[in-house]
C-alpha cells in the first residue's frame, strides 16, 4: 500500500470533485444497484470547502499511485450534536480487501477527534431482498469489524411520478373529515417568514420523534439565520423545495412535508422529511400534507415529473408513516442502516 494517500478535496478542485462523486457512485451502484442515489458533482461542488453556518463537510479522496479508488465523507454540525460526526466511506470495487477503505475511515476518525467528535454516524445500503439486518453485506461488514454497531434498519421506498389526481383526491376526501380544524397550506420555494419559526419548532425534532432504534440522536438546532443560510446552499446546488404545512387554528405550523427536486438529477425526487407534531397527531394531517404537496409538485413541474423517482427511507418500524407511503403508491427498492460508534 505504499503507493496509497488520502487527500481532502479542495474547494474549486473540479477534478478532485468529479472523482469523489465517480467513486462514490461507482461503489453505491455496485452495493445497491439501480435504487441508488449518489451526489451529483454538480451538488458536490457548492459544499466542498465551505460552510453555511450550519455544518461543515469535508470530502477525502484515497489515491492508489496518483488513481482515485476510494471516497470518505466527513460532516460535522456547528449549532447542535456538537459532540458527533456523520461519515461515509466508499471503495471501487475492483480496489477491495486491500485495506484502502480503512485508511480513509481512519482519516475521518482523526479529523473528528481533532473536533472533539466521540460519537460517529454512518450508514450501510443493500439491495431490498438482502437480510433486514444487512448481516454479511460489504458495508455491514466493514463497519462492525470497526466497532460500528446497528442502530436501527431502514427501507428505500420509491413512487414513479405522476400519481394519478384521481388517487390523490380520493386520499385527500378521505382524510378530510379528520383534520377539520387544521388548514393545509402548499408552496414551492423557501418557508415564509411568517412561518418559519413555527416551522421550525416542529422541523428541529425530527431527528428525536422519528424512530431511533438503539442510536443516539439530539434534536437540529431552530436558529433562523441558519436554516436561511442553508436554504441558500440547497438552491445553490439547484435544489428546489416543495413543502405543505397544516396551521392550527392561532396559524403555527404544527405538521410538514418537504419534497426536492435536483437539478443536476432529473430521474429522481426526493421526499425528505414529514413530521406531525406531539398532540396534533391521529387526524389523518400526514398523509393531508403529503397528498397537497404532490399536487403542487405535479401541478409546476407538469410534462417535466413524468417518469421520475420519488425516493424516500422510513425506519422499518414506523408503521404509521410507512402506511402513508403504501397508500400513496410506494414499494420498497432497497434496505440500509444507520450505525453508531463511541469514540474513545
Amino acid at each position: 500500500m505504499s503507493g496509497f494517500e488520502v487527500v481532502e478535496v479542495a474547494h474549486g478542485d473540479d477534478a478532485g470533485i468529479r472523482a469523489w462523486a465517480a467513486v462514490t457512485a461507482a461503489s453505491l451502484r455496485h452495493d445497491v444497484g439501480p435504487p441508488a442515489t449518489p451526489w451529483t458533482a454538480e451538488e458536490l461542488a457548492v459544499v466542498v470547502g465551505t460552510s453555511d453556518g450550519m455544518r461543515r463537510d469535508t470530502f477525502h479522496l484515497g489515491l492508489l499511485d496518483g488513481e482515485p479508488v476510494a471516497a470518505g465523507w466527513l460532516a460535522m454540525r456547528l449549532l447542535d450534536n456538537l459532540d458527533a460526526a456523520e461519515l461515509d466511506v466508499h471503495v471501487l470495487p475492483a480496489h477491495r480487501r486491500h485495506g484502502y477503505g480503512g485508511r480513509v475511515l481512519d482519516r475521518l476518525h482523526e479529523r473528528a477527534a481533532e473536533a472533539c467528535r466521540s460519537r460517529l454516524d454512518a450508514r450501510s445500503q443493500w439491495p431490498y431482498d438482502g437480510p433486514a439486518d444487512g448481516a454479511g453485506t460489504p458495508g455491514m461488514a466493514f463497519a462492525l469489524a470497526r466497532g460500528y454497531h446497528f442502530g436501527i434498519g431502514e427501507v428505500q421506498r420509491e413512487l414513479v411520478l405522476p400519481v394519478s389526481e384521481e388517487r390523490l383526491v380520493a386520499l385527500a376526501e378521505a382524510a378530510a373529515p379528520h383534520h377539520a380544524a387544521y388548514r393545509i397550506e402548499a408552496w414551492q420555494g423557501p418557508v415564509p417568514d411568517e412561518l418559519v419559526e413555527s416551522w421550525l419548532a416542529v422541523w428541529s425534532t425530527l431527528p428525536t420523534e422519528a424512530p431511533t432504534g438503539e442510536s443516539e440522536r439530539e434534536d437540529d438546532s431552530a436558529d433562523v439565520a441558519a436554516f436561511r443560510a442553508m436554504e441558500a446552499t440547497q438552491a445553490r446546488q439547484g435544489r428546489r423545495s416543495w413543502h405543505a404545512v397544516a396551521l392550527d387554528a392561532a396559524g403555527e405550523v404544527v405538521a410538514y412535508t418537504e419534497v426536492v427536486v435536483p437539478a443536476h438529477d432529473p430521474g429522481v425526487a426526493f421526499q425528505w422529511g414529514t413530521l406531525v407534531a406531539r398532540g396534533h397527531r391521529g387526524h389523518r394531517l400526514g398523509v393531508a400534507l403529503k397528498v397537497a404537496n404532490l399536487q403542487a409538485l405535479q401541478r409546476d413541474l407538469g410534462p417535466a415529473v413524468s417518469g421520475r423517482r420519488l425516493v424516500t427511507w422510513n425506519a422499518e418500524v414506523n408503521g404509521p408513516m410507512i402506511d402513508i407511503n403504501e397508500e400513496l403508491g410506494f414499494v420498497p427498492s432497497a434496505r440500509s442502516a444507520e450505525l453508531q460508534r463511541r469514540a474513545g
